[in-house]
């Protein structure tokens, strides 16, 4: 190996400093890039140890090697991947949004499933009006025109926060809804895997998770093949059950009309319901607006583009599928979703082509949940960034993927689905209350956001206050029609969020004023008064080696032994005269056995004589060659360290011992 000038000298720029230290080892896995800067590389930080490596290995085959930082830029979307990575939720949306006006409009019989086209024309011109408003805000924030910042830029804090607690539990519904109905499309085909629906569910959850830590650009790819899949099959599905009505195709159902039993009147508030159970249809519509920044340049340009393709697909196959369903009398059924049951009367059977939109639509459907995976973490880390979540939550790992927001979203979804059995039904009325109060606040700050912009806004005013208004009228009604059937659960959950976000940011600024320099004060504290105890178990090499390094601290060097035994400490007080080297020992008695305890009445009594001193407490901690072999060895480092952890005025810390074979 060539000789490494592991320290350079050289004259600094900072005031008041002599000279800055310059660590060069670039075969060790670090580069110079400047007089007082280092870049490390990949090897910096390999792992030494059998078991890392191991880990590393696993952990590479799974979700890629590291990708540095300033590759970012090429990880960036197309918008034919795009269409695949921010769509997919909405496009899929189509599997379940017409079912979900059906199972409400049968309550009142064979009688209300007329007004399923009506329903369906007023979705459908509800999601024109959102296209459009979304459309002026990817223009007016290519930086990302969430509904979280848009309402906190024009609204203030607090509907900031209440947009943003609504789009994280929306993007955890869309997780577990979109899975659980995914899960229904392979039951609908192969009805012996009824039993199996949770854990075939979790699994589906747990893998596009795996995805997703691969990164984006891999994501996109992953995603995008079973996008267009389902895009190609749903229009021709459509295309197909088209020409056979208009070529004199009966409308023929193996559910007689006459055989649905009425338990519900016809009213306004049950077509109200059937309305707010088919918007479902719009969930996943402002990803788009929320990822611009992960598009290829021209961002806002290509991000439009991509929403008007989106919402143009999504319109089209939402009717096509409405009108074949009403055409054929297609019912709800247990364990068959609708589309199956069209696909059945389209293909003539269960044929190729049947199982071949089957399976379409659970790759789609499960694949749908990679929105709120697009979106969760990037909104988590804009929220972190803000001081509103933990700080971890803007970590991107080595995939420059936010982990903390994926792992997070990952557990909170299966454990939803795992508490509704991954019933579609029942997970569909907490689902889209949240999206479309973030809807209606991303609109009305839009509104101001125009007001506020120099020049004449008035035709974007008018845009934006027409989907404020459309989508808050939405709102409402779901609050309305589904809140006895579990609208309330989220509408409790958003304040709750909006108080731990709160709670986040008080404890993030009463830290920044802890810690904060006084602009008047010296460039360096005065050096502090330091009492170092070390407890010790034995005389051992382990606990020489603490010695050692607690005399290289400080004069002040006290080790500690905690016993039961009074002849095992008066065997270590005759091994403390050849050993001790004039260090101080303390030999505290325990009848009960306790270890901590009494250390920590000695660490109090240290305390009380010397207030002003930092207590450091080093813990010999032996460390053998394997990390199998460290369950053998007594945890008693750990606990110590636990006990200490919290402690003021006390520094912590391990002194370790390694094993040589």
């Amino acid at each position: 190996m060539p000789d490494i000038d592991w320290w350079e000298e050289r004259r600094g720029t900072l005031p008041g400093n002599r000279y800055v230290r310059v660590l060069r080892a670039a075969d060790r896995g670090f580069t110079e890039v400047g007089p007082s800067t280092l870049r490390a590389g990949e090897g910096a930080t390999a792992p030494r140890t059998g078991i890392g490596r191991v880990m590393t290995g696993l952990k590479r085959a799974l979700i890629g090697r590291p990708i540095a930082s300033e590759h970012a830029i090429h990880e960036r979307l197309t918008k034919a991947k795009a269409l695949a990575v921010l769509s997919s939720d909405a496009l899929s949306s189509v599997a379940y949004a017409t079912e979900e006006t059906l199972t409400i409009l049968v309550l009142a019989g064979a009688a209300a499933l007329r007004f399923t086209l009506p329903i369906s024309i007023a979705i459908v011109v509800l999601l024109a009006i959102v296209a459009i408003s979304y459309r002026q805000t990817i223009y007016a924030y290519p930086n990302g025109g969430g509904s979280y910042i848009v309402a906190k830029e024009n609204l203030g804090m607090l509907p900031g926060l209440i947009a943003a607690g609504s789009l994280l539990i929306d993007y955890v519904l869309t997780v577990s809804v979109s899975v659980s109905a995914g899960v229904l499309a392979v039951v609908s085909a192969f009805p012996a895997t009824a039993a199996y629906t949770v854990p075939m569910g979790v699994l589906f959850i747990l893998l596009i998770m795996l995805g997703n830590l691969r990164g984006v650009r891999e994501s996109g790819t992953i995603f995008a093949i079973p996008t267009y899949i389902f895009v190609v099959g749903m229009l021709a599905l459509i295309a197909i059950g088209l020409v056979r009505v208009l070529t004199g195709d009966p409308a023929a159902t193996s559910t007689p009309r006459d055989a649905l039993h009425a338990t519900e009147g016809i009213g306004i508030f049950l077509v109200l319901r059937a309305f707010t159970s088919g918007c479902t249809a719009l969930t996943g519509v402002e990803a788009i607006s929320n990822g611009i920044p992960a598009f290829k340049k021209p961002e806002s340009k290509n991000a439009a583009t991509t929403l008007i393709v989106m919402v143009t697909l999504l319109g089209t196959m939402f009717m096509g599928i409405s009108f074949l369903a009403h055409h054929y009398g297609i019912t709800p059924r247990d364990n068959e979703s609708v589309i199956s049951q069209i696909a059945e009367h389209v293909f003539g059977g269960r044929n190729a082509a049947y199982f071949v939109i089957q399976l379409a639509t659970t790759l789609i459907l499960v694949l749908a949940a990679n929105t709120s995976y697009a979106d969760f973490p990037r909104l988590g880390s804009i929220l972190a960034r803000d001081g509103f979540l933990p700080r971890q939550f803007q970590f991107r790992g080595d995939r420059l993927a936010f982990t903390t927001g994926i792992v997070v979203l990952t557990v909170l979804s299966s454990l939803l689905y795992i508490l509704f059995a991954g019933q579609t039904d029942r997970l569909i009325p907490l689902y889209a209350v949240g999206v479309f109060i973030s809807f209606t606040l991303s609109q009305a700050g839009m509104v101001r956001h125009w007001l506020r912009a120099p020049g004449n806004h008035r035709r974007n005013m008018a845009v934006n206050g027409t989907g404020a208004v459309a989508t808050g009228i939405v709102a409402m009604l779901f609050a309305y029609t589904k809140f006895l059937y579990g609208a309330w659960l989220v509408i409790i959950i958003i304040p709750i969020i909006v108080l731990l976000c709160l709670g986040v940011a008080r404890h993030y600024r009463s830290v920044a004023g802890q810690v904060r320099l006084p602009d008047d004060g010296p460039s360096m504290p005065r050096a502090v008064e330091q009492v170092v105890v070390v407890p010790i178990a034995q005389m051992d090499k382990v606990s020489l080696n603490a010695l050692v390094y607690a005399r290289a601290l400080s004069a002040n060097v006290v080790a500690v032994h905690v016993t039961d035994d009074a002849e095992e400490a008066a065997q270590l007080q005759e091994q403390w005269t050849r050993w001790g080297e004039g260090i101080n020992l303390v030999i505290l008695e325990s009848p009960y056995r306790s270890l901590t305890g009494p250390l920590l009445s000695y660490i109090d009594l240290v305390q009380r004589k010397r207030p002003k001193a930092i207590v450091t407490v080093l813990v010999p901690e032996y460390v053998p060659l394997h990390w199998w072999e460290q369950t053998l060895h007594s945890q008693t480092a750990l606990r110590l360290k636990a006990a200490l952890l919290f402690r003021p005025n006390t520094v912590v810390t391990s002194v370790p011992y390694h094993s040589k074979n």
